[in-house]
């Protein structure tokens, strides 16, 4: 029987490996990922080069001549300061290691080492070599890892960015659908978990029954091709901060992704070449930064033109519209405000939405779903480009599996599974309705599901005032005559 991450005893020694760097003063868990990232892309780089070498004897690789003495097999061998040393040189050295990716160099982009106690950094290269993370076709004990390992990120940077949970993204690109041969991207990519979902979810819809049925998602039925698009063309994420795009691309490395263009970009300020908007792809996924602002003097001017705005939910909205080929899909990740903000710049994006594209969904999500990062209550927009709305489909999710508290424990109360089986064809029911979209229009533009999804309440009929005097006289009398009762036993 395949081992799966939650058998495998992986989670405990992440967990093992983030309390040995924090004894050793690597505070920041931020840093401690870094450092464990690193580490991690010496160990599978140099097994990847073993692997070929034992397919070809006479493959010299990347870690020859003066790059042998950076080899995992090496490293992970030494002790104090010549461990302390040799990885320190590797990490800084690693940006000029031959025949690595461009992604891959980017990982490794004013690397240093932060781990300065020589015990400590020795017991976490010895952790990390002892991580049994073999995948086979049933299991991705690599990947699983790592997302666990990011899932210590607990506090939301500056601008507003959080992880997204796996369990809402997965929900979002069921929705979208997307496919082989189209190009996805994610402008605002953090640790790239809406792009491996993306990929994930093509391998699953061409992976044979046979395959599925023995829990092997294995992606069987593509033809050469089609793997060969998806590994090197089908992707593309950016991100503006540089602790995202490292772990974004390590991400990307242990699901064999390493080939994707994950890169640091500012998507409101800068354009990706040329005039703006220079590159349109087939299908956009993204949970942007919220609560977030832009210097006026920083923001492309195309990308603002009709805004007049620097709030980064409305930049990146309109990005989204923007860089749709036509016909392509979004689904997108948005605060409460978008939905009813009265400034220009919201009803602005809501208009556009509503008039220029085919806004298929609003999914209205409960408060708590991206605690304990942000307390935030947000919304899924689902739309396509082109056309013209005619109708919107409201959904409210009151539950998503989880408590709507920090701790985020699982309950069985799940309304996403309700919300799939309806969005094929907008079936309403008690937590959905499709809207006119002139009654959106008529009301102020308003995208907030409570304004439409009207259940009815039983109607309570009140007896008239006469009665309810007259009852009251009667009680009244009641205890006008017990307390004479009561009089009469005391005398």
């Amino acid at each position: 029987m395949a081992e799966n991450f939650h058998s495998s005893g992986l989670a405990q020694k992440v967990d093992q490996l983030m309390d040995i760097l924090y004894s050793g003063g690597v505070n920041n868990p931020m840093d401690s990922i870094e450092q464990i990232s690193y580490l991690l892309f010496l160990r599978l780089i140099w097994e990847k080069e073993q692997n070929y070498k034992s397919i070809d004897p006479n493959y010299n690789g990347m870690f020859s001549n003066e790059w042998k003495e950076y080899e995992w097999g090496r490293i992970y061998n030494l002790t104090g300061d010549e461990l302390f040393t040799t990885f320190r040189r590797a990490i800084e050295k690693f940006i000029d290691l031959p025949d690595l990716t461009e992604t891959g160099k980017l990982l490794f982009r004013q690397a240093t080492l932060k781990i300065l106690d020589r015990p400590t950094l020795r017991a976490v290269v010895q952790g990390v070599h002892e991580m049994n993370i073999e995948t086979d076709g049933a299991s991705d004990l690599k990947g699983d890892m790592y997302e666990y390992l990011l899932s210590k990120i607990e506090t939301s940077g500056s601008n507003g960015q959080f992880r997204t949970p796996r369990h809402i993204i997965d929900t979002i690109v069921k929705m979208v659908d997307p496919k082989t041969g189209e190009t996805i991207c994610d402008p605002a990519a953090g640790t790239a978990g809406f792009l491996l979902s993306a990929h994930k979810h093509i391998l699953r819809n061409n992976t044979s029954q046979a395959d599925l049925e023995r829990g092997e998602v294995t992606g069987n039925m593509l033809e050469p091709s089609k793997w060969s698009f998806l590994e090197n063309k089908a992707y593309s994420g950016f991100d503006n901060d540089a602790n995202m795009v490292k772990f974004g691309i390590m991400n990307l490395y242990l699901h064999n992704l390493e080939k994707t263009r994950f890169q640091m970009h500012n998507s409101v300020t800068t354009t990706l070449g040329g005039s703006y908007p220079s590159e349109k792809f087939d299908v956009i996924l993204a949970n942007p930064p919220f609560s977030g602002s832009v210097q006026a003097e920083s923001i492309l001017s195309d990308l603002n033109h009709g805004l007049d705005t620097k709030a980064t939910e409305l930049l990146f909205c309109k990005w989204f519209i923007d860089h749709l080929n036509d016909g392509g899909r979004a689904g997108v990740i948005v605060p409460q405000g978008v939905l009813t903000g009265s400034h220009n710049a919201h009803k602005t994006i809501r208009k556009t939405l509503l008039e220029q594209n085919t806004l298929e969904a609003v999914i209205d999500l409960p408060g708590g779903v991206f605690l304990p990062y942000s307390g935030v209550s947000t919304a899924i927009f689902v739309f396509k480009n082109g056309g013209a709305t005619k109708s919107v489909w409201f959904y409210k999710v009151s539950a998503d599996g989880f408590t709507l508290n920090a701790n985020r424990n699982p309950i069985k109360e799940n309304d996403l599974p309700d919300l799939l089986a309806k969005y094929p064809n907008r079936e309403e029911g008690e937590n959905s309705i499709n809207v006119d979209v002139q009654a959106i229009i008529d009301n102020d533009l308003s995208f907030n599901v409570n304004n439409y999804l009207i259940r009815e309440q039983e109607e309570i009929e009140y007896a008239h005032p006469s009665e309810i005097l007259s009852e009251i006289s009667g009680l009244e009398q009641q205890i006008l005559e017990q307390i004479k009762v009561l009089e009469e036993d005391i005398k």
